[in-house]
């Protein structure tokens, strides 16, 4: 671990010093914003500290909220890129307070009356920009903002996602004849890029097959290479094992080709009422707890 803080640390040095980031500490009972307003007793927030970081780059400005265990803040570093992926934001939370880190969210709010959607809209030209699609080195400010505290020793990075059902049948290498779904986020999609190990057992919370753990990995390298593979595969996760050659501009890709420890978990997002997202966020909780048992064990639980 020692190593993997010091590369880090390496990482951040090398990197040309991105624009002026301000960083502003907040009142979480009082943020004007969709994943605060579902959490307004202020028995969740004790122990925690909630600052806003805001920067501009290139053609978009940006907000992101980094919540961090006050007592225990060199533990993960969780991260929700997507504003409208709920339940991501309500397993950061749980874990948070029980492994202690620190929690950056992604606020798509940024622009006036688009709180809580995928994209960044507040955009100068051009598209919308995608969270998760922007961690390029001709671009530092924004992986080295949302990344900053691994130089502090926050291990592993951990980000968290929801998808919706099923995949495009039509972009798929396997099980085409599935019904018709969206994107590519299933354990029976497959590709050049991503191949599936699902689970045998189909226990839960594999036995949906939209929540998986991605393991990524350099192509010139195997998949047994990618960080917690082994062990996830070995406990009969779904792993959709990602190969990659060049970056797609996602977290995952750049991670492996820094050389960071990173995970990735999906599930199904199953919308906003309280009971099922509450059914989402513990399908997160249960890959976060096993693969940190696993993967990190110098991870602790540490309570409140």
């Amino acid at each position: 671990m020692r190593l993997i803080a010091l590369a880090a640390a390496a990482l951040f040095t090398a990197t040309p010093a991105p624009d002026a980031v301000t960083v502003r500490p907040v009142d979480p009972l009082t943020v004007q914003d969709d994943d605060f307003a579902r959490h307004r007793d202020p028995a969740e927030w004790k122990g925690l500290h909630v600052s806003e970081l805001t920067f501009r780059e290139e053609r978009a400005p940006w907000r992101l909220w980094r919540i961090a265990n006050v007592k225990h803040p060199r533990g993960p570093l969780f991260f929700v890129p997507h504003d409208n992926e709920n339940a991501g934001f309500e397993a950061g939370l749980v874990a948070l307070r029980k492994y202690g880190g620190v929690l950056i969210a992604v606020d798509s709010g940024v622009s006036p009356g688009n709180d809580g959607v995928r994209y960044n809209r507040a955009v100068d030209y051009g598209r919308p920009i995608d969270p998760n699609r922007n961690f390029d080195t001709a671009l530092p400010g924004y992986a080295h903002n949302i990344l900053a505290d691994l130089a502090k020793g926050a291990w592993p990075i951990i980000a968290l996602h929801t998808n919706a059902k099923g995949f495009e049948t039509g972009s798929s290498r396997c099980n085409k004849g599935d019904p018709e779904g969206s994107g590519v986020i299933s354990i029976r999609f497959c590709d050049d890029t991503l191949n599936p190990s699902p689970s045998v057992s189909k226990a839960y919370p594999f036995d949906d097959d939209d929540t998986v753990a991605f393991a990524t990995y350099l192509a010139r390298n195997q998949p047994s290479d990618a960080f917690c593979r082994d062990a996830m595969v070995g406990a009969d996760f779904n792993v959709v094992q990602e190969r990659v050659v060049t970056s797609d501009g996602s977290l995952s890709n750049y991670a492996v080709l820094h050389g960071l420890s990173y995970l990735n978990f999906e599930t199904l997002d199953r919308g906003l009422d309280p009971a099922e997202l509450a059914l989402a966020r513990d399908r997160l909780s249960f890959m976060i707890d096993h693969a940190i048992a696993m993967c990190a064990p110098k991870v602790k639980a540490v309570g409140r």
